[in-house]
């Protein structure tokens, strides 16, 4: 762990890192991420453990669903470090990839956890029941992919990288766009990516405009750690209101999610870990890997001095993080 709490800076991803399986090695052996899953199916209504281990009705992919099983896994991986180092984890800065924006938001404590995921729960089926069209991940700079955006009805939905540019639109409109592109790009591939709609681009307004009254209602408070917003780029302001208009508009922006990385590390952090999901195409928990963590490399792989990562998002990682962080 760092000498100073500044010199830390926390991560958790968004969709895409779910899978059947998803936190079940850490409930069967650490009881705080027990407490934190028991917890989530008494503010959900449904068994998000059994939901969450086994996928027997195949739900884990509806966007519904798949937003509290990562919230809920995201704080799991946090409870469970903290109870392996002995207190609570105190960051310089907090951030997180969509979805994992409210997780960032819980771990610095402008939400509680039942609280968050209240508001993911109705954000995922809002998403779901607005959403239209699909998203397509182009492997060039914002400004070299905003034109093919805008000639074919799409929208820029997030910058991951400087030449990692994903956008929305229409599935027609985006089949348009990859075969032109390709043509103008013949040694550059476009990718299709699983979700069930447009999300972070115009398509998401109307989910925006039925959010904003669980926003309006729900109980912010001033975070004790810096959380980035990935609407702005930089830092929220600390004040609930400030934080509510942000993750409003957060819907149907594009994800400045390289800026927030590029400010989280300027804010002093020497050392960054990300708590939650999982990808790769192993089925088991010990199969998979970090999220985020190859966009985090590539992002400061010509640094002076990278910061250090590590990550929670199973028992063996929580094994290597506590030895190694803790």
């Amino acid at each position: 762990m760092p000498d100073q709490p500044n010199q830390l800076f926390l991560l958790f991803p968004g969709q895409g890192s779910q899978y059947p399986g998803i936190g079940k090695d850490l409930c069967e052996n650490e009881p705080a991420a027990r407490k934190v899953y028991q917890t989530a199916s008494d503010v959900l209504g449904y068994d998000i453990e059994r939901l969450s281990f086994y996928d027997p009705d195949e739900q884990i992919h509806l966007t519904r669903y798949t937003q509290p099983v990562l919230l809920t896994h995201s704080i799991a991986c946090l409870r469970a470090f903290e109870q392996r180092i002995g207190k609570p984890l105190r960051a310089g800065a907090v951030a997180g990839h969509s979805l994992g924006e409210y997780s960032a938001l819980v771990a610095a404590g402008a939400l509680d956890f039942a609280d968050a995921l209240n508001l993911v729960a109705i954000r995922g089926e809002l998403m779901s029941t607005h959403g239209q069209g699909e998203m397509e991940a182009l492997p060039v700079s914002i400004d070299d992919a905003k034109p093919f955006a805008d000639r074919f009805f799409c929208a820029i939905a997030a910058c991951n990288l400087p030449d990692q540019t994903v956008v929305g639109g229409a599935s027609e409109d985006l089949d348009r766009l990859a075969q032109e592109f390709t043509v103008a790009n013949p040694r550059k591939r476009t990718a299709r990516l699983k979700t069930e709609g447009a999300f972070h681009t115009y398509y998401m307004v109307g989910a925006a405009r039925e959010f904003r009254e669980h926003l309006d209602a729900a109980p912010f408070r001033t975070p004790h750690s810096r959380v980035l917003s990935n609407y702005t780029g930089d830092f929220h302001d600390d004040t609930a209101e400030a934080i509510r208009t942000r993750l409003f508009f957060q819907l149907f922006h594009p994800v400045l999610w390289h800026q927030n990385l590029l400010e989280g590390v300027a804010a002093g952090a020497t050392h960054i870990l990300e708590f939650g999901g999982g990808i790769g195409r192993g089925e088991s928990a010990e199969d998979k890997r970090p999220n985020l963590e190859g966009i985090v490399k590539k992002t400061f792989r010509r640094a002076d001095q990278p910061p250090a990562y590590g990550a929670v998002i199973n028992s063996a990682t929580l094994d290597a993080s506590a030895d190694n962080f803790g």
